[in-house]
């Protein structure tokens, strides 16, 4: 126990000399703006929110795996009994549940299970910063999907209709079907908890993921578009049929070889990309552009402005230090485009999330290394306004 509370404790002291790492955005422990839900809407913008989706997905299904078997041991029941077909898979090929269902020692486990590594982490999470329900923002825009560490009971209970998606980088088309029969497409999303889980219950959550992600072609379940995602063809699934009992025996640890794919792909691609903009900026790529314009349009008032009062000597001269209000909004709208970040709004706590709607920034960390950037943009923009309005207060009048 002392251990484990020096390991809580040298992890909260280095939340504030470091940026969160993957794993700990997935596993819901940071805070925004690096948080789950701007990190999805970071992929939104970028049109690949599919594949958090499939990740948050088979995290789902692993935690149904998990509440299966759980429910067989407390009915007395042991897996060879109650699923032989998958048993004996699992003694022959190894399996990631090995130690659940009594795998031999040496069964297959991942080197870098992202759901272990999540559940884990949740657990040593400090009871006062656990989180107790999914975040309602985030379930708004993540269809079946639920937030990695909370308990199996929000995962299987709280649940949002699949909305269409644009196609993404990572959707290849519709092709039909050819692992699962169609009438998987009817498939629940959600498996009421009232009863035990049962081996149908994963093979209908198996046939949705399948369906929705995975099917070279064809609907997804409820008859919307198909997002299927890309895997390497390293990542093959089996062919088969609904009524292959080798193929359902599968079912369990079907899809964890394409979320550990998915995982490293998102952590090596999209989260640095996503790191430098929340972390390093608050503001969304269309509020940037809005400041561009803006920015431009203040600009030339400035200098329209400026070389009137020049070229017809307006008197008293000092009128010319008026120029500071034009020139201090140009160029706080030009270099907050160039940074992707509003020095204002840093220093009043807040980042965007979507174009002109913002949230606080609570990572610590973050807002030390934004109020840092802050304090330099509004440096640039007082050298650069200082020295435009005595640059044009010291040129001499000429009246044309």
């Amino acid at each position: 126990m002392e251990g484990e509370q020096q390991q809580l404790d040298e992890w909260a002291r280095s939340r504030h000399t470091r940026l969160p790492s993957f794993a700990e955005v997935l596993s819901r422990r940071t805070r925004p703006p690096v948080d789950l839900f701007m990190f999805y809407l970071f992929l939104q913008r970028e049109g690949a929110e599919d594949i958090l989706d499939f990740w948050l997905d088979v995290q789902q299904h692993e935690n149904l795996c998990r509440a299966y078997f759980k429910d067989v041991r407390k009915s007395g029941r042991t897996i060879r009994e109650d699923w032989p077909e998958y048993w004996e898979y699992a003694r022959r090929r190894g399996s990631t549940y090995g130690t659940v269902v009594g795998g031999q020692p040496g069964a297959k486990r991942s080197t870098a299970s992202t759901a272990e590594m999540a559940a884990e982490m949740q657990e040593k999470r400090p009871t006062a910063e656990r989180s107790t329900s999914p975040d309602p923002r985030l379930l708004a825009s993540i269809s079946p999907a639920t937030a990695v560490g909370t308990d199996l009971e929000h995962a299987l209970s709280s649940a949002t209709p699949a909305q269409p998606r644009s196609t993404t980088p990572f959707s290849l088309g519709k092709r039909t079907p050819t692992f699962f029969a169609r009438r998987a497409s009817r498939a629940p999303t959600i498996i009421p908890r009232s009863s035990p889980i049962t081996r149908a219950d994963l093979v209908a959550s198996a046939e949705r993921i399948f369906l929705r992600y995975l099917s070279p072609a064809g609907t997804s379940p409820g008859g919307g578009e198909s997002h299927e995602i890309y895997l390497p063809p390293a990542l093959p699934m089996r062919p088969g049929s609904a009524a292959d009992q080798a193929g359902i025996a599968q079912v369990p640890d079907m899809f964890h070889a394409q979320k550990e794919y998915c995982f490293r792909a998102m952590e090596q691609d999209a989260f640095p990309r996503f790191l430098r903009s929340k972390a390093f900026g608050n503001l969304t790529p269309m509020s940037a552009l809005v400041r561009l314009v803006a920015g431009l349009i203040s600009l030339w008032v400035g200098l329209a402005t400026a070389f009137s009062l020049v070229l017809l000597d307006v008197k008293p001269k000092s009128v010319r230090f008026y120029l500071f209000i034009p020139f201090t909004f140009a160029l706080l709208f030009l270099i907050s485009h160039q940074y992707e970040l509003d020095p204002i709004l840093v220093f009043l706590g807040q980042s965007e999330t979507t174009p002109f709607r913002t949230l606080r920034i609570r990572e610590p960390y973050v807002r030390k290394l934004l109020i840092g950037r802050s304090i330099w943009v509004s440096i640039l923009v007082a050298v650069g306004v200082a020295a435009l309005t005595l640059l044009f207060w010291a040129v001499p009048g000429h009246r044309l």
